[in-house]
C-alpha cells in the first residue's frame, strides 16, 4: 500500500490503466477466438448440408434419366454421360467427406460410396447387355436395379443431411452456453475493474477526489448494465486518459454484446434455411412425375404449362439468393404453385388469387404465402370429400400489408386449433411439429425478420374451413 502511495498520480494511473486494459481484453479475446472457431465449424456443416442436398437431387434424377434415354433408344450407351455423372457424384462425396468432422457422418458417406460402386457395376452390366443386344425387358430389369441403388444412395444422403443438421444444432447450443459463460466473465472483469479503481483512488491526493468518484460511479453503472453511461473529462492531466479509455470500454462492451445478439439471430436464420431445404425434394419429385404422366398421355399443352409454372416457381424461390421480393412476385409464386398442384388434384382443387394493385411493388419477405397454401391443400382440401376452394388475398389497411389464405376444407376442432396455436408460438424440436411444420416455419420467420408481434392469426370451424392471415409493415429495413 505504501509503495502505491509513494508514486505520483501519473505513475499510479498509468499502471492502473495498463491493468484495466488487460482485464477488459481477456473476455473479448476469448469470445472472438471461440466465435471464429465455432462459426467456421457451423459454416462447414451448413455447407455440407447444402452440397449434399444438391448431390441428392443429382443421384435421384440424373442417373436414371440418362440411362432411361439409353434404354429407350434415344442415344447409344457410348454416347451417354452416365459415367461422367457417376464420377462427379463420387468426387463430390469425397469432397464432402473431407469436410465432415463427425465420424458417424463420415461412415454414412463411406456406405454411400460403396453403394455407388455397386451402381457402377450395374451400369457396366447394362452396357454389356446392350452391346450384346439383349431384349429390352432384360435391360429394363437392370435399369430397375440401378434405380433401386440410386434410391438407397439418396436415402443415405438424406440421413447424412439429418445428422449434419443435428451436429450444427449441437454446435449452436455450445455457442449459446459459452456466450453465457463469457458474459459472466465480462461481469466479473467489470467488477474487478471497479474494485481496482476504488483501490487506486486511495493512493491519490484529495484534490482529485471528485473526478475519481465520478469514474467510480461510471464503473458501477457499467457493472449494472448501463452501457450508455459516460464520464466527462476531468481536465486533470493524470486522469484524462483513464476517463477516455473507460468511455471507450463501455462502447466496446456494448458493441460486443450487440454483435453477439445479431450473430445468434443469423445462426437461427441459417438453421431455418437448412430446414426449409428438406421440403423441396418431395414437391420436386411429385411435379416431375406429373410432367412425365402428362407427356405419356400426349397432353403436350399441359406439359408446357406445368413446366413453365415449375420453372417460374423455382426462379421465384431462389430469387438470386435474396430474401426479399415484391408482393407481386410472392403472389405469382403462389399462382405457379397452385397451377402445378391443380394438375395433380384437378378433381378436388379450385383456387382464386386477388390482391390490391397498389401493394404490388411493396417489399416483403419471400416464401410466406406458399407454405400456408400448401398447408391448406394437404391438411384442409385433401381431407374433405368433394371439391375444395383455396382463396389467397392481399390488401392494404391502416398502413399495413394484409394477407389471408382461406380454404373450405375439413377445418379444425376447437381443441386442435388451440393446440396448433400453442405449437407454432413456442420453441419446439422440429420432429414434434409433424403436420404444423409449415405454419411454424412461417411464424418463426415472421418473428426473426420483422418482430415478435408479427405472427400468424389462425381461425377455423370444423367441416367449414380454415383461414390463416398476417399483417406486415409497408416499410422495413432489410437485415
Amino acid at each position: 500500500m505504501d509503495r502505491w502511495k509513494s508514486r505520483s498520480i501519473q505513475q499510479t494511473l498509468r499502471h492502473s490503466y495498463i491493468i484495466i486494459i488487460c482485464l477488459t481484453l481477456v473476455a473479448p479475446m476469448i469470445s472472438l477466438a471461440f466465435s471464429w472457431y465455432q462459426t467456421l465449424r457451423y459454416d462447414r456443416m451448413i455447407t455440407n448440408v447444402s452440397r449434399t442436398n444438391r448431390l441428392n437431387q443429382i443421384v435421384k434424377s440424373d442417373i436414371s434419366n440418362e440411362l432411361w434415354d439409353i434404354v429407350a433408344g434415344n442415344k447409344s450407351f457410348d454416347e451417354g454421360q452416365q459415367y461422367g455423372i457417376i464420377r462427379n457424384i463420387n468426387m463430390q462425396l469425397d469432397s464432402i467427406m473431407r469436410d465432415t468432422e463427425v465420424r458417424e457422418n463420415r461412415q454414412l458417406l463411406e456406405v454411400a460410396g460403396r453403394a455407388m460402386n455397386t451402381l457402377t457395376d450395374y451400369v457396366d452390366r447394362l452396357g454389356n447387355q446392350m452391346r450384346k443386344r439383349f431384349p429390352v425387358t432384360e435391360n429394363e430389369a437392370i435399369l430397375d436395379e440401378i434405380r433401386g441403388v440410386a434410391e438407397l444412395v439418396s436415402d443415405i444422403l438424406q440421413d447424412f443431411i439429418v445428422l449434419e443438421i443435428e451436429s450444427a444444432s449441437r454446435t449452436n447450443e455450445s455457442i449459446k452456453q459459452t456466450a453465457t459463460l463469457l458474459s459472466l466473465l465480462q461481469i466479473v472483469v467489470v467488477a474487478v475493474v471497479v474494485l481496482f479503481a476504488v483501490f487506486a483512488q486511495r493512493s491519490v491526493s484529495t484534490s482529485i477526489n471528485r473526478p475519481i468518484r465520478e469514474l467510480e460511479a461510471l464503473s458501477n453503472q457499467i457493472a449494472a448494465g448501463n452501457l450508455s453511461a459516460r464520464a466527462e473529462t476531468p481536465h486533470v492531466e493524470e486522469l484524462d486518459n483513464l476517463t477516455e479509455n473507460l468511455n471507450i470500454m463501455a462502447v466496446k462492451i456494448k458493441e460486443l454484446i450487440n454483435a453477439n445478439i445479431q450473430e445468434q439471430k443469423n445462426l437461427q436464420k441459417s438453421e431455418m434455411k437448412a430446414l426449409q431445404a428438406q421440403i423441396t425434394p418431395h414437391f420436386l419429385y411429385n411435379t416431375l412425375d406429373s410432367i412425365i404422366w402428362l407427356a405419356e398421355g400426349r397432353e403436350y399443352e399441359q406439359v408446357i404449362s406445368v413446366t413453365r409454372s415449375f420453372s417460374n416457381f423455382f426462379r421465384r424461390s431462389l430469387n438470386r439468393g435474396k430474401e426479399w421480393v415484391t408482393v407481386r412476385d410472392e403472389f405469382e409464386h403462389v399462382e405457379n404453385y397452385l397451377t402445378i398442384q391443380k394438375i395433380r388434384y384437378r378433381d378436388i382443387l379450385d383456387f382464386t388469387i386477388e390482391y390490391d394493385g397498389e401493394m404490388a411493388d411493396k417489399s416483403m419477405l419471400k416464401l410466406l404465402l406458399q407454405p400456408l397454401v400448401e398447408n391448406a391443400l394437404y391438411h384442409g382440401i385433401k381431407n374433405k370429400r368433394g371439391r375444395g376452394m383455396i382463396t389467397v388475398r392481399g390488401w392494404r389497411e391502416d398502413g399495413k400489408l394484409c394477407f389471408r389464405v382461406e380454404d373450405n376444407g375439413i377445418g379444425l376442432k376447437a381443441e386442435r386449433l388451440e393446440e396448433i396455436r400453442r405449437q407454432i408460438d413456442v420453441e419446439l424440436d422440429s420432429s414434434m411439429l409433424s403436420d404444423v411444420y409449415g405454419l411454424y416455419n412461417v411464424n418463426k420467420r415472421l418473428a426473426l425478420y420483422y418482430d415478435s408481434l408479427t405472427k400468424l392469426d389462425i381461425s377455423s370451424v370444423y367441416r367449414e374451413g380454415t383461414a390463416v392471415s398476417f399483417r406486415l409493415p409497408e416499410r422495413i429495413n432489410h437485415v
